[in-house]
């Protein structure tokens, strides 16, 4: 039997960062949503009592480094499955960007061996098995929109945004989470309105959406590559209605209402930028 599942990526509208935990982790409070740029993820089971990643993708980890694989190797651990499964993924997130690709796929194999596995448990028991694999996953699973707190797997949901386009640009270059998070200052960082976030989501209120994005791990990453910023004040200067990194970057997005405009922001970031992208944002869809 085999089975399809779309894993979208996710863009951060709202991303602080309250404190270092005594476990090692840091207190959070992000406003995610899922966006309508997806790997493609099949499972197909297997007799052979195994797991195999196969992927066209050279930056793909093939093995216990595959978040898709923990995923897979999670269930069959904790349920006793003794069947194997084959997980192809067709890679579209670009990988280490911001986006929550990696813990998207491992979302994806949770839901489809939900079903192909014949589990029948609930989405809160995927998400706390997905929050054991990683920060992210938790809210991959759910989907849609939602703010995060905890590590991250403390998931409230919200309704849609505002409905517009995201456009996406990605510098040739991977970032390190971890060193992001270490250089981390948290007696200097300036701490965006998460509710202020929220309230503007839930009134649909687009301007005040754009006007309550922040992330504090930007400044970090802006200084550790200066490509990043120079693609964030190049999509300002082309008129984006409000620009900010997603995540640890080095991915920066930007908000556009209007088609007129959105064409001409693509067509110049394209000049200098080789990974660009125009997207709609998926609000609830897959909750």
């Amino acid at each position: 039997m085999k089975l399809l599942m779309k894993a979208p990526a996710k863009i951060n509208l709202s991303l602080d960062v309250l404190r270092k935990r005594e476990d090692g982790y840091h207190e959070v409070e992000m406003v995610m949503t899922t966006i309508d740029l997806a790997d493609r993820i099949e499972l197909e089971e297997t007799k052979e009592d195994r797991i195999e990643i196969i992927s066209q993708s050279r930056f793909v980890p093939d093995d216990q480094r595959n978040l898709a694989y923990q995923a897979a190797k999670l269930l069959k651990e904790r349920y006793g499955i003794n069947e194997g499964v084959t997980i192809s993924i067709d890679k579209m997130i670009p990988v280490a960007a911001g986006l929550a690709g990696g813990s998207s796929d491992a979302a994806a194999t949770l839901r489809g061996l939900n079903v192909l596995w014949g589990l029948r448990l609930p989405q809160e028991e995927l998400a706390a098995l997905g929050a054991e694999i990683g920060s992210d996953v938790a809210f991959c699973v759910h989907g849609g929109t939602a703010l995060a707190k905890g590590r991250g797997e403390q998931i409230t949901p919200l309704p849609a945004p505002p409905n517009c386009w995201v456009i996406l640009a990605k510098p040739s270059i991977g970032v390190s989470t971890a060193d992001v998070y270490r250089n981390l200052d948290l007696k200097r960082i300036k701490h965006p309105d998460t509710m202020a976030m929220v309230k503007a989501i839930e009134n649909q209120q687009y301007e005040n959406v754009c006007r309550n994005m922040g992330n504090v791990l930007e400044d970090v990453t802006l200084k550790m590559h200066p490509q990043v910023l120079h693609i964030k004040e190049q999509m300002e200067r082309f008129g984006a209605d409000a620009v900010m990194m997603s995540g640890s970057g080095p991915t920066v997005f930007g908000l556009v209402q209007y088609d007129s405009r959105l064409q001409r922001i693509y067509n110049a970031l394209r000049g200098f930028c080789e990974q660009v992208y125009a997207v709609r944002m998926l609000g609830d869809e897959g909750r």
